[in-house]
């Protein structure tokens, strides 16, 4: 840029500007944060484009290495350029519009208005049409910057993979081939490890060559084991043509503090392997799942804060299946659990419910009747339906919570009758089936039980283990005739009605409106329309 220097500041003036910023960041830790200060130098820069006159302002939120530490201000689309300008009053020009009714400042990407030739472009075609007429006019060239800093691989200490270099003559120089692996030292029975440094025997390979005595940072080793399992028996190669099958991984769990290094670490294992040719494919893991932390009276489980719980003493108490489960329904795999023994003791109390259910009871074999009640069909359909949304639960949300609270569900749903022994084989028929689908989706979650119960349950008649196959979903028993409408007048329930599901919307409201409470509540009244959602509910607005 081409300066006017015509500073009208008077020197004290920027000395006390300078002793505020210093006061705003003593009591400000962040000072990207800070209360924004400026004071206008005076000076007026051109812009290489418009060719208008900008000014120049001092100001303490300009973060000294982004950049050059000088920037050009765009209050209409930088959340502190526009607080340090509406507060010094200075020229907001919006240059992007999102297409609505926009309140600046907009931050995200956009198409440009304001902005003579540019204007309709979108913000990425716009970056790189202005980029080439700054470097036409000789004005500017376009650069890609990197925040990805070097990593520091070495660390000082006996433990970890040492690192296989020698320094002959004070030459560094890799380990040869046949000379690797380079092993640590043996400890002596019951001494404490020493840093390799003080290990003369380590070091001194000769009197011209020392071996290096760091080790490696333990993320070295752990940033690739998932591409060395894949031809974890081959000890003549590191990977084979087995890795290509199996890479990259289906997914990738871990909990959410520990993740977010190992996974930026294996990603630039990936990619550097990838550049080798050592691996196919641009990254190693296909889908994350990070899992919440445990928490005790709203805080991390940490030993600082004593306020860690021993899942032992649980496990005593309740067994291990009932803690398990306790888990795995208390919260979704990814969010924070809050520890309640409250809550373990009705997770206990559903597992009782389970074995009471079934500890009395023995397969029968039954061949599957003719015909069924409607009760009948509405368990068989529960029973299903609720292997659908499990199975849909494990294999693709990982929401184990929900597929816990179907499960439960699926129990409550059992009527009575179902249960006792001189139930008609009907009954009896569709109860093994709730049992089998109730055991065999509780099995991943509370293996214990489940599979005693399933020996339990087949000890007249063996079976195949528990764990032999999934059951497969009858979709041709999830399909409904009728259903349970819903129906309000005005937004509150007046009534309810089983009506076919293939009726239409006419049909429907004249079922409705005939329902007894219904009929009293519309009488004298006027509908002005009436809101149907198929399968579910009608509202008549009066």
């Amino acid at each position: 840029m081409k300066l006017h220097l015509s500073l009208q500041r008077e020197d004290s003036q920027i000395k006390n500007f300078l002793h505020k910023c210093n006061e705003t960041s003593s009591a400000e830790a962040d000072m990207a944060k800070a209360e924004k200060l400026g004071i206008d130098t005076g000076i007026k820069a051109i812009h290489p484009i418009t060719k208008k006159n900008i000014p120049v302002w001092i100001g303490n939120f300009v973060l000294l290495d982004y950049g050059t530490g000088v920037v050009m201000g765009v209050p209409g689309h930088d959340q502190r350029d526009f607080e340090f300008a509406s507060k010094y009053n200075l020229d907001i020009t919006q240059v992007i519009s999102l297409g609505n009714d926009d309140d600046l400042p907009i931050t995200n990407k956009g198409t440009l208005i304001n902005s003579d030739t540019y204007n309709d472009l979108s913000s990425d075609d716009a970056s790189l049409k202005i980029i080439s007429q700054l470097k036409s006019d000789g004005l500017g060239e376009g650069l890609v910057q990197f925040r990805l800093r070097d990593w520091g691989v070495s660390r000082q200490r006996y433990w970890g993979c040492p690192i296989p270099v020698i320094y002959e003559n004070g030459e560094a120089k890799l380990v040869e081939e046949e000379d690797l692996p380079v092993i640590l030292p043996d400890l002596p029975e019951k001494s404490a490890p020493i840093p390799l440094s003080q290990n003369k025997d380590f070091y001194n390979v000769s009197e011209e060559i020392q071996r290096e005595t760091d080790t490696f940072d333990t993320f070295m080793d752990s940033s690739w084991y998932y591409a060395r399992f894949t031809a974890a028996d081959n000890e003549s190669e590191i990977f084979d043509e087995n890795t290509k099958y199996w890479l990259p991984v289906d997914l990738y769990i871990g909990g959410i503090e520990h993740a977010i290094l190992h996974l930026l670490y294996s990603r630039f294992f990936h990619k550097a392997l990838r550049d080798m040719d050592m691996v196919d494919g641009n990254e190693p893991f296909k889908k994350l799942l990070t899992q919440g932390m445990v928490l005790k009276d709203g805080a991390k489980m940490s030993k600082s804060k004593g306020n860690t719980v021993d899942p032992q003493s649980y496990i005593d108490k309740y067994g291990a299946d009932t803690v398990r489960l306790y888990m795995m329904f208390t919260a979704p795999p990814e969010q924070s659990l809050e520890w309640s023994e409250s809550s373990v003791e009705g997770a206990s109390r559903f597992i009782k419910k389970v074995w009471n259910l079934i500890i009395d009871k023995k397969f029968i074999s039954i061949d599957e009747p003719n015909e069924f009640s409607k009760e009948e069909i509405d368990l068989r359909r529960k029973t299903y339906s609720t292997l659908k949304k499990v199975t849909n639960d494990f294999e693709s949300r990982f929401s184990f919570n929900t597929a816990i609270a179907s499960i439960m569900e699926l129990l409550n749903a059992i009527p009575e009758d179902f249960k006792k022994s001189d139930a008609a084989d009907s009954k009896k028929f569709c109860l093994n089936e709730s049992i089998t689908i109730i055991l065999k989706t509780l099995n991943p979650i509370a293996p214990h039980i489940s599979e005693f119960l399933w020996d339990h349950f087949h000890q007249d008649s063996p079976v195949d283990s528990i764990e032999s196959s999934w059951p497969k979903v009858q979709e041709n028993l999830l399909e409904v005739s009728e259903f349970e409408l819903v129906i309000q007048i005005n937004g509150k329930v007046r009534g309810k009605a089983l009506v076919g599901i293939e009726l239409d919307q006419d049909k429907i409201e004249e079922i409705a409106r005939n329902v007894e409470n219904v009929s009293s509540n519309l009488e004298g009244k006027d509908i002005k329309k009436s809101i149907y959602i198929k399968g579910k509910i009608i509202n008549f607005v009066t």
